[in-house]
């Protein structure tokens, strides 16, 4: 019987990005079925998987934890009774199995009293025959099959895998995700940068609303929506509430840029990191009940005390309930005068947002090639660790060329390249000739074609930009362009 594995789960299995393994599939070296791996095939293609050693896997997971800002989390138990119904499955699939093998054991028995039965009235050559069968399979039967303790350690690996996490799919999306400790369905899918519809997260708006199509899910949440028994008839699940005890399958809508509505949000300052005289970051925190939704690249309208002014958001929508903005000292700016000199952690300021279509091309497996121009770092460094989440780009190039503030996180984008193997970064001086800047970049790609590329920056620079990369041989539909003011 073939032991089938989700891409998802094999991902974490082989400490590989899933980006690799559709690489791998797309060349045609692994086979799938219905989206799904053979455990044969996986061993085949992977001998040299070392299944029991994840030290370093989980140390550059741990680097790229820190590079988003992120806090590491400990790897705590699912809730205690999707664990006891995780375990009461494992028990059930173990019995079944062991059923299984006796009665192979049952066949066998009787196969060998078939055999001497039919022996008894036998020509000599019948004879011969056989046992020759019974010789062939006693031999294969005490044989020790080649890949049989690579795949005892695969299977074992997968079966702990099972219990402390579970593997998520999407229609009609096809997103895939999976579910750890004791995350919600909510909170995993928002943890891994897809973005669904909700809104108060805690159970009283209905917003989270999807349909279970297979699987079964726990409620590890209590809430007060009052769900329609149409609804409850149809399988319908508030995602905020449940958690998945084994694979399932769940119907709902992935949110567009069209699709997040504008949210007005009273939040508090989490702190004021200062990078240079120029530039500032302003770390926020939203409620608990009022979580901004957002894609990479978008922006948002921040109030504080008379100052007001639009911003793009520089963290990832992984990143739970916490916002940073990146904010240019500019003189004359009163919310930027307030960042720099007055501004404190738990001090109110209101958001509104979020705004723009500058977000990523989530259906494009190619690899990507982000621009940064000066303080448009803010909306990349957004796409980027959205893009890192998803996990579905086969490469990523980041091009920073600086301004005045100079490239203010530097360490945190060498960081990235050191934990990331499909991660390049390139700084850039302040040019003094930005057309000699950007032909070079663009001659580093003879393929360009092949490629998706982001770019913010101010509209001249934008322009320029552009205009280098469609001469050199990108395709203007894949060319994805956020203006920043000067």
């Amino acid at each position: 019987m073939s032991h089938l594995l989700p891409l998802s789960r094999v991902a974490k299995l082989i400490n590989q990005p899933r980006h690799k393994l559709q690489e791998v599939i797309r060349s045609g070296l692994l086979a799938t079925f219905d989206g799904m791996v053979e455990l044969d095939e996986l061993l085949r293609m992977f001998p040299d998987v070392k299944w029991d050693d994840d030290a370093e896997f989980r140390r550059v997971q741990e680097i790229k934890d820190k590079a988003f800002a992120k806090r590491v989390y400990e790897n705590v138990l699912p809730d205690k009774e999707v664990l006891a119904a995780r375990l009461t499955e494992l028990g059930d699939e173990y019995a079944a199995a062991r059923t299984l093998l006796l009665h192979y054991g049952n066949v066998m028995a009787w196969l060998d009293e078939k055999i001497d039965e039919f022996d008894e009235e036998a020509s000599a050559e019948t004879h011969h025959a056989l046992h020759s069968v019974r010789a062939f399979l006693l031999r294969n039967l005490a044989e020790m099959p080649p890949d049989a303790l690579l795949a005892q350690a695969a299977i074992a690996q997968e079966r702990i895998l099972k219990v402390m996490s579970a593997h998520v799919t999407i229609q009609p999306s096809g997103h895939e995700f999976i579910v750890e400790g004791n995350d919600t369905l909510l909170d995993a899918a928002l943890r891994n940068g897809i973005s669904l519809n909700y809104g108060c997260s805690n159970g009283n708006c209905g917003e989270c609303k999807a349909r279970l199509v297979s699987g079964e899910v726990k409620k590890v949440r209590a809430y007060d929506y009052m769900m329609k028994q149409a609804d409850k008839d149809a399988g319908v699940i508030l995602l905020c509430a449940y958690a998945p005890v084994n694979d399932v399958v769940i119907e709902t809508n992935v949110e567009g840029a069209h699709a997040i509505p504008v949210q007005q949000i009273s939040a508090k300052v989490k702190s004021v990191e200062i990078f240079n005289p120029q530039m500032a970051a302003l770390h926020i925190l939203t409620p608990r009940s009022q979580r901004l939704r957002y894609l990479g690249g978008q922006s948002i309208e921040v109030s504080i005390d008379g100052g007001r002014g639009r911003y793009a958001i520089a963290s990832c929508p992984c990143e739970d309930r916490n916002i940073e903005l990146q904010i240019p000292h500019r003189p004359g700016d009163v919310l930027a005068d307030a960042v720099f000199t007055a501004l404190k952690a738990g001090d109110t300021v209101a958001l509104e947002g979020p705004f723009g279509e500058f977000v990523l091309d989530e259906d494009s497996p190619r690899p990507v090639i982000f621009l940064a121009f000066g303080i448009g770092f803010a909306p990349i460094k957004s796409l980027v660790q959205h893009a890192m989440s998803l996990e579905l780009a086969e490469s990523i190039d980041l091009h920073w060329v600086a301004d005045e503030a100079g490239h203010y996180q530097d360490n945190l984008c060498r960081t990235w390249a050191d934990a990331l193997d499909n991660f390049n970064y390139v700084p850039h001086a302040q040019p003094d000739d930005l057309d000699a800047v950007l032909e070079a970049i663009v001659l580093d790609y003879p393929d360009l074609h092949r490629f998706d590329v982001y770019a913010a920056g101010t509209a001249a620079q934008l322009d320029r930009a552009r205009a280098h990369f469609v001469r050199q041989g990108l395709p203007e539909v894949r060319w994805f362009a956020g203006a920043i003011d000067a």
